[in-house]
């Protein structure tokens, strides 16, 4: 080890312990990236619904004729309401609650401990502050703690806590949305890439993660194509495509079917029973993302010679 980090006691710093304090502090900013990035990404989403309505060439091209003046009108509007809402970002505005808009102080935002203080309620107004948030938190930090029993008091075990650290936020922003960003799902991917193409992935080779990659892209797009061509409905969006594109890229080809298989039997058992206890309704469905997310996390802290052991393909 040289550099900086030679004078670390890395052994301490990468301990199970230091990585689920690390997690903690890391699971309360997933807690806004979570609720926030679905937000963002609706605001971007009515500024081109503004955009479409106001280009009146478009408008002519597709329905061969000039646009209605309340289209027109429609687009200014939207665009005045959009300009006037507030600056929406991960890090402002600070938090507040969405009950009295009490600003968060520092010492009510610190990970778990804030929570259990204030027993789970505001202190300004009484509002019962979610369960899922200290959940979150703790999740967060049994990863990390896990990832560096996995792979080490070892640089690269920040690395594969990063990688969890987006899993993480995917599969609970899909649960919530049904919806994948595309910019958490595609720096995941390229990152991948680039990991295997400097050699910071042990046994796994840059032409292996591209096949990878494109194993997970194209397994589950010739899936959704077979299903669309029986029965005419779109079983999945693109962003399952391109998540397990990303898994592939960080865990090579031979992960994509256990993956896969892992997240179609604990999803189909996860929406039988939420069917069976009502919780589904008509036409709605279960998102396949934080199953899959839950697979990749499964093949990375047991290794995929275990995980290919238990399903009997070693």
């Amino acid at each position: 080890m040289t550099g900086w980090l030679s004078g670390l006691p890395l052994d301490l710093l990468l301990s199970p312990a230091a990585m689920a304090v690390l997690g903690l502090i890391v699971g309360s900013f997933l807690n806004v990236v979570v609720h926030r990035v679905p937000l963002m990404l609706e605001r971007q989403w009515w500024g081109d619904v503004a955009a479409q309505l106001a280009d009146g060439e478009s408008f002519q091209r597709v329905f061969g004729s000039a646009a209605p003046e309340r289209l027109v009108l429609a687009s200014g509007g939207l665009e005045k309401a959009i300009a006037g809402l507030q600056p929406l970002g991960l890090a402002k505005p600070a938090s507040r609650c969405p009950a009295c808009g009490h600003r968060i102080r520092w010492y009510e935002n610190i990970p778990l401990l804030s929570w259990l203080f204030l027993r789970g309620k505001c202190s300004a107004c009484g509002t019962r502050i979610s369960l899922r948030y200290p959940l979150v938190e703790m999740g967060t930090a049994g990863l990390f703690a896990a990832a560096a029993w996995r792979f080490g008091a070892e640089p690269a075990t920040l690395m594969w806590c990063t990688v969890l650290a987006v899993l993480l936020a995917l599969a609970l922003i899909d649960w919530d949305t049904t919806v994948l960003p595309d910019n958490l799902t595609l720096p995941l991917l390229w990152a991948g890439l680039l990991a295997a193409a400097v050699g910071w992935l042990p046994g796994l080779p840059l032409l292996q993660s591209v096949y990878g990659a494109v194993a997970g892209y194209m397994s589950l797009y010739l899936v959704y194509l077979f299903f669309k061509l029986v029965t005419g409905k779109e079983g999945m969006g693109f962003g399952d495509f391109k998540l397990l594109a990303a898994l592939g890229a960080w865990l090579g080809w031979q992960a994509i079917l256990p993956i896969v298989l892992m997240a179609s039997i604990l999803g189909a058992v996860v929406g039988l029973v939420m069917k069976a206890g009502g919780a589904l309704r008509q036409g709605r469905f279960v998102p396949f993302g934080p199953f899959l997310a839950g697979g990749g996390v499964v093949v990375m802290l047991a290794g995929l010679p275990t995980v290919l052991g238990w399903i009997g393909w070693a």
